[in-house]
């Protein structure tokens, strides 16, 4: 089956939250550095839907893309475009993530073209994102044409509750 991308609205986030809580569960249990770490219970994935995506998205300031296989939601990526006043020209790639059953397939490639094409339509010429150093996606957006600025070295905790601090790659894309 192929996979389909769709735009969801604040209304679809709220009517998806148990899946969509369920797929960041997933990730952040399968090890990926996107800003939450174990122990992580599903309830805290569905809020974090709810209270810091959804909000942006009813408001216009975020686009939120879905994929969808088998039906199924098997992957996300979020716009962020709440720029500052000298900056209506970029926007930030956010929480890209693929669901561990889903994984090896291009969902991730082809989440974020069409996130460049949404950023294009408008107007936005620069994408900027950040992700832990040596992590499986930054081969992925070096291969999309995104430059390394720089590293950041000790900027979030591991995902697995240890100490250890993960270094941070910043990216950008002009397009």
């Amino acid at each position: 089956m192929s996979v389909a991308i769709s735009t969801f609205s604040a209304e679809d986030i709220s009517h998806h939250l148990g899946e969509l809580g369920a797929l960041l569960h997933a990730c952040v249990h399968d090890g990926a550095s996107i800003g939450f770490v174990l122990p992580y219970a599903q309830s805290e994935a569905e809020a974090f839907w709810r209270d810091k995506v959804l909000p942006g998205v009813g408001a216009g300031m975020r686009i939120m893309l879905v994929a969808h296989k088998d039906g199924r939601i098997a992957g996300t990526v979020q716009l962020g475009c709440d720029t500052m006043p000298n900056q209506p020209h970029r926007a930030d790639v956010n929480k890209l993530m693929v669901h561990p059953d889903f994984r090896r397939q291009g969902i991730a490639r082809l989440l974020m073209r069409e996130l460049e094409a949404r950023a294009r339509e408008l107007g936005r010429s620069l994408l900027t994102l950040d992700t832990r150093t040596g992590d499986s996606a930054e081969p992925l957006y070096t291969a999309l044409g995104y430059q390394m600025v720089g590293t950041i070295p000790a900027y979030a905790r591991d995902p697995f509750g240890s100490d250890r601090l993960d270094a941070t790659t910043v990216m950008y894309k002009l397009l």
